[in-house]
């Protein structure tokens, strides 16, 4: 009979250094959070993803400060621009697809939209803020009317001059994603609400962004705050009816960094459609705007990139960085108009995360 071999005792060797990295770079976006919380921020959500897979979501602060409502993973922030790379990548498909021409007059989709004695307007030029039209002016970010649909919405700004002959300069515009999401109503044939949940939404699990209807309860939605006589204070009622597109969506960082991770790989897109949303436009001189269908890019030290959009509501600023280098997506989100959120702290939320 033979001798049973001996067996070596299991070495207990720690954490892998996968773990250790996540434990350590959690701790340090705690701290990053409370940074936040300590320079004003009512409440506030951050998520990461990283190896694949959501790697850390938490929520601080208060989502109601006056009721002692806590900030949960699945409290819905008002998330502003964000909306716009929401939009883009409904756009992206129907390009894709053959169902829509960037480059066609935007009358092609739109026929009320007034044509333009400055020059013509394309859905390029528009999801690249080289159009021409104009921002918000007055107290409209303040509007509190409710508009029928999104061809309604378009009175705010359709019979006004254009700031620029479209493709010679870049001038930011939430206008003009609204009248993007009239072009994707007409070649899609859905409302455009709808078409965004069924074709974007709904497929990447991002169960908790729905719009931020001012005449519906949404279970979860924060109340929303601002800085005022140095104090925080309530915000004013709005309706965000004429801007969804562009600013009028309820989100968690969750669903945000979900959204992200499907940009780094083809899969939800495909590579050349990526490609298209991230590749920067150029001004009609040549000259590189750093914005191509949405998303902006910044050079990093090291020669990467990094694609983001951050985003400013009444009672809301958020975040959201990602990285396809390194396949890190991060986001972070307020309940507080002009908060200490800021693109600088997504990204060192996003390098936490990062292998060495």
């Amino acid at each position: 009979m033979l001798a049973a071999l001996p067996v070596a005792p299991v070495q207990d060797s720690g954490p892998s250094a996968v773990a250790q990295r996540t434990s350590d770079a959690v701790a340090g976006a705690r701290a990053l959070a409370n940074e936040l919380l300590a320079a004003g921020a009512p409440g506030l959500s951050a998520a990461v993803w990283a190896d694949g897979e959501l790697a850390w979501v938490e929520g601080f602060g208060f989502a109601d400060v006056e009721r002692g409502i806590a900030v949960v993973p699945e409290t819905r922030f008002r998330v502003g621009s964000v909306a716009k790379v929401y939009t883009a990548a409904a756009l992206a498909l129907l390009v894709q697809e053959g169902e829509l021409d960037l480059d066609a007059p935007i009358q092609t989709y739109v026929p009320r939209f007034p044509v333009k004695e400055e020059g013509e307007v394309t859905t390029r030029l528009l999801a690249g803020h080289l159009a021409g039209i104009r921002h918000y002016k007055g107290f409209e970010f303040m509007a509190n009317k409710r508009f029928d649909d999104v061809a309604d919405g378009l009175r705010m700004f359709q019979d006004d001059p254009l700031v620029a002959p479209p493709g010679t300069k870049f001038s930011y515009s939430t206008y003009a994603w609204s009248l993007i999401a009239a072009a994707i109503e007409s070649a899609s044939g859905d409302e455009f609400l709808s078409h965004v949940n069924e074709r974007v939404f709904r497929p990447l699990g991002m169960h908790c962004t729905v719009a931020d209807r001012a005449d519906v309860v949404v279970p979860g939605r924060t109340t929303y705050y601002r800085e005022l006589g140095g104090k925080r204070a309530l915000c004013p009622p709005v309706d965000l009816s004429y801007k969804w597109a562009g600013g009028g969506f309820l989100s968690t960082a969750t669903d945000m960094v979900r959204f992200g991770a499907a940009h780094l790989r083809p899969g939800f897109l495909e590579g050349q459609t990526l490609e298209l949303l991230f590749t920067s436009q150029r001004t009609s001189a040549g000259e590189a705007t750093g914005c191509g269908i949405g998303w902006f890019r910044r050079e990093r030290p090291d020669g990467g990139v990094l694609h983001y959009h951050t985003g400013g509501s009444m009672g809301g600023t958020t975040a959201l960085v990602l990285s396809r280098e390194s396949g890190v997506v991060a986001a972070l989100t307020t309940n507080k108009s002009d908060g200490p959120v800021t693109l600088g702290h997504a990204i060192r939320l996003l390098e936490l995360f990062e292998p060495e």
